[in-house]
């Protein structure tokens, strides 16, 4: 009789822990690995900055498109490409093209400010009474803040890495926007 009570507790244990089980992963239901909508391409603006200047000898043109990405309504991410001719008659003239990459952080939706790295080739040739030319790397690291109203920031940068011999002024002023 002993052996049948254990025998016994032993299939009443069994089909307690094999119902147990099989009411644990019932109730865990299969789960499918459900394809989420990309949201990469929602979180993607593109703009950048362009620039016309024109007068008497003298034509400035500059093109700047870039796309960021939205990390969230404080943190964005960016790259872009940027082309600059100048040409002044008869005393220099001059084409920049380059690559940038910036970071936007708005703490409040009317405050931006950014970190940008340009990375640029200078072509520069002076005309008239010199035949004097050069091309160079200029890199450029600009911290900036700005007044932002919808898609649109104005502000000011300052170069950090100002090199007095190509460089005029730290400051850059700018307009950004992004759609």
């Amino acid at each position: 009789m002993k052996e049948n009570h254990h025998l016994t507790l032993f299939r009443t244990l069994l089909v307690l822990l094999l119902l147990s089980l099989y009411n644990h992963i019932s109730a865990q239901g299969l789960t499918y690995a459900t394809k989420q909508p990309n949201d990469f391409w929602k979180n993607v603006q593109f703009g950048g900055g362009i620039g016309l200047n024109f007068s008497s000898g003298y034509t400035d043109v500059f093109l700047a498109p870039s796309a960021i990405y939205n990390f969230n309504h404080i943190v964005a991410l960016g790259a872009g490409i940027n082309l600059n001719y100048v040409d002044s008659n008869n005393y220099y003239s001059s084409l920049v093209y380059g690559i940038s990459t910036i970071v936007l952080i708005n703490p409040i939706p009317e405050i931006q400010f950014s970190v940008g790295l340009n990375e640029s080739r200078v072509n520069y040739q002076e005309e008239g009474f010199s035949d004097y030319s050069e091309d160079f790397w200029d890199t450029s690291l600009i911290l900036g803040a700005g007044y932002r109203t919808g898609n649109v920031t104005i502000g000011v940068g300052y170069n950090v890495l100002q090199n007095d011999r190509y460089d005029t002024d730290p400051f850059v002023p700018f307009v950004r926007a992004y759609f």
